[in-house]
């Protein structure tokens, strides 16, 4: 490595002052997309003091990163404790085999009072992990459910279909026409008498109805918390995706990428509030929430109807209930199930928690 190496914690406040500059977004890999980083600024949970990124800069090039958001631990009796969910940890493959990447691990460790929860890790890193002062406080499964072929998939892990592209994409047309005509012949009965009111923040019904759902949640909920989780303003929509000069390692730009919230009304009443984002063939479940069993396939129906209306391929989540409902009442092509483990520091003295699938969804 070269002796211009420079290993730079990323307060709030210089994270600003990075954007103002635009210090990051001029060519080559950026950390996060600048709307991203200009989302992380509206968050009022963040001080200006609080560490958001660790940066490792060789001849000014990014050869390390480590994204961090300072959150806040539900510990009940209303009261709540500093932490930072380690969002994505990467090293350039060029130094993938030296002590840069243990090194910058141990700085965030460092920069967070070892105050530190991961969401999920990948696998090739469990060892790593295992030897670490972390505990597993929650197991839970991440689904992804297909309702068509989606080409895109196939020809991602069978590198010989990429030829065949073409008539994938044709057959793929047909067969989600087929698949989504049956499931909105089932639906549209059920819905024809609910309306849905889209919101890009919180208003004092929605959080009125969605409080006492997420009082008791691992992350300390706010309705300025939740209108800043679903903000728009994190994504990028590109016109012209090649034009774009530099690429970024977290996810936020496509020319297909955006958050959509609604509250699902019945006879005037509030009865369940969806949140959920599009980036081209993916539809993501942030949110879904009813407060009444009765109403929860009701709920289920009207976002397989967003599903449809968006023209969507398949839905990601980890919630198991919705994906058992989904399974059992439409149709779909396949699941793709994937055991996540949760990790939080030993310091936070945290163990056997429900990590919901809002907590930390930083989408």
């Amino acid at each position: 490595m070269s002796k211009d190496l420079k290993v730079l914690g990323i307060t709030k406040k210089m994270l600003r002052d990075s954007i103002e500059q635009n210090t990051y977004w001029k060519k080559g890999f950026a950390p996060l997309p600048k709307s991203k980083a200009s989302w992380l600024l509206s968050n009022s949970r963040i001080e200006d003091d609080d560490y958001c990124c660790i940066i490792t800069l060789e001849d000014q090039k990014m050869i390390s990163f480590i994204y961090m958001i300072p959150d806040l631990l539900n510990l009940k009796n209303d009261e709540s404790k500093k932490v930072y969910w380690m969002i994505s940890w990467w090293v350039d493959p060029k130094y993938e085999n030296t002590v840069l990447g243990t090194y910058t691990f141990y700085e965030a460790l460092k920069l967070a009072d070892n105050n530190i929860l991961i969401k999920s890790y990948a696998e090739h890193i469990a060892d790593f992990y295992s030897k670490q002062p972390f505990s597993v406080i929650a197991t839970r499964l991440r689904y992804t459910i297909f309702l068509s072929v989606d080409p895109s998939m196939l020809v991602g892990r069978f590198k010989f279909l990429k030829p065949f592209r073409y008539f994938l994409d044709k057959f793929d047309y047909v067969i989600a026409s087929i698949i989504n005509k049956i499931n909105y012949n089932k639906l549209k009965r059920r819905t024809k008498d609910l309306f849905y009111d889209y919101i890009n923040e919180l208003d004092d019904e929605a959080w009125d109805f969605i409080e006492p759902l997420c009082k008791n949640d691992l992350i300390v909920k706010s309705k300025d918390y939740i209108s800043w989780q679903i903000d728009n303003k994190q994504f990028t929509q590109l016109v012209v995706p090649a034009k774009q000069r530099y690429k970024s390692l977290e996810t936020g730009t496509s020319n297909n990428i955006y958050g959509y919230s609604l509250k699902i009304l019945k006879d005037e009443k509030t009865i369940g509030f969806i949140s959920f984002i599009i980036n081209y063939n993916e539809f993501n479940v942030k949110y879904f929430l009813v407060e009444k069993e009765e109403y929860y396939d009701l709920c289920v129906d009207v976002l397989i109807e967003n599903f449809i209306n968006k023209r969507a391929k398949f839905i990601f989540t980890d919630d198991t209930k919705l994906t058992e409902n989904i399974q059992k009442r439409f149709f779909t092509v396949f699941t793709h199930k994937s055991e996540k483990k949760g990790l939080a520091h030993n310091n936070l003295s945290l163990k056997d928690v429900e990590l919901h699938n809002r907590d930390g969804h930083f989408y």
